[in-house]
């Protein structure tokens, strides 16, 4: 896969997330550059993992570097989304030692985050291929940063839940609570959605096999989903809902719990720690002299 062709990189939300960044950590100048470097000094140097991981956030290093500088030269020496093992380099940068210097700790921030939820990603993706269960992120991102973050998800080979409020319905416990029942917070969606011409598929949230039995005799949803239900829990939730709905389990599932969720067969599960707590991976920038 190409991800460099991913469809994040032609958004004008990505450059106004690099805009930002830059305006926070230059300023009005890298006056540490700018005092003991000047802008004649030309150099070259090299991105290290210094552990392994999944190595994410490339297209936007280069990116960042146009913004600051469009001729520096990147080489690269490794694939975006590739496994990384420890000491391995995975670029060269080469031109102005100013701009590689003043670029240095953005890039850093943003490729050891990203490779980080793609790491944590690969590794949850990677038990549920076996079990044909699909390791959906949520919208428990950094603000401001979720196009990335859920990018980095893709990268490490899990999927994408709704992006944010606007793509997908999702009747949450509290929806259910303030419309009154499961049954009025399904029908009223409904009748909005037609009304507005909206074609957004609905998620409803259960807390129990009764609420379950509810959403069943209702109808007018395509997933349930199953919140904080234990293993048990969920296959019995699973053979009243016997393949009429899609299915999603969520609520504190974790690398301990994974493998009794999996075994369930269960279509989603969603699992916020991907991105609130991800580890950020330990990365530098070394000079190559």
């Amino acid at each position: 896969m190409n991800f460099f062709q991913d469809p994040v990189w032609n958004t004008t939300d990505v450059d106004l997330i690099i805009d930002l960044a830059l305006k926070e950590d230059i300023g009005p100048g890298d006056y540490s550059t700018l005092a003991s470097i000047g802008p004649l000094k030309m150099g070259s140097a090299f991105m290290l993992f210094k552990e392994n991981a999944v190595l994410c956030g490339l297209p936007l290093v280069a990116k960042i570097l146009s913004k600051v500088d469009p001729s520096i030269e990147i080489e690269l020496l490794k694939e975006e989304g590739q496994w990384i093992q420890k000491g391995e380099k995975v670029l060269f940068l080469k031109g102005s030692a100013s701009s590689i210097l003043s670029s240095e700790r953005l890039i850093l921030n943003f490729v050891q985050r990203l490779s980080g939820i793609a790491t944590l990603s690969k590794h949850y993706a990677q038990m549920a291929k076996p079990y044909g269960v699909t390791i959906l992120d949520t919208r428990k991102t950094t603000p401001g940063l979720r196009l990335l973050e859920k990018y980095a998800v893709r990268v490490g080979g899990a999927s994408n839940h709704r992006t944010g409020l606007y793509d997908m319905v999702m009747l949450k416990d509290n929806h259910v609570d303030f419309c009154g029942g499961i049954e009025n917070a399904i029908v009223k969606t409904n009748n909005y959605l037609q009304q507005n011409n909206l074609t957004l598929a609905i998620e409803i949230e259960t807390r129990n096999i009764e609420e379950v039995k509810e959403v069943l005799r209702v109808g007018g949803v395509q997933r349930i989903m199953l919140d904080n239900f234990n293993p048990e829990e969920i296959t019995q939730a699973l053979s009243l809902i016997n393949k009429k709905y899609e299915t999603e389990a969520s609520g504190g599932i974790n690398n301990s719990n994974l493998m009794e969720y999996l075994k369930t067969g269960v279509d989603f599960i969603s699992i916020g720690a991907l991105t609130h707590s991800s580890k950020n991976i330990d990365i530098s920038l070394k000079t190559n002299l």
